[in-house]
């Protein structure tokens, strides 16, 4: 069984930060950045309900 480990806006944004200095600043759709970014904002989205 893997341990599931939730993505964090910080971890996203380090994620999408190292993509755009590659890219010149954009982030394009479906990207790995862009996945990241999607996941973090679910997972902020989810837990905020929780409280």
């Amino acid at each position: 069984m893997t341990k599931s480990i939730n993505m964090t806006t910080k971890a996203s944004a380090r994620i999408q930060s190292a993509g755009a200095a590659k890219t010149g600043g954009q982030t394009a759709k479906g990207s790995f950045a862009a996945r990241a970014q999607s996941a973090a904002a679910k997972t902020a989205n989810s837990s905020s309900a929780k409280k």
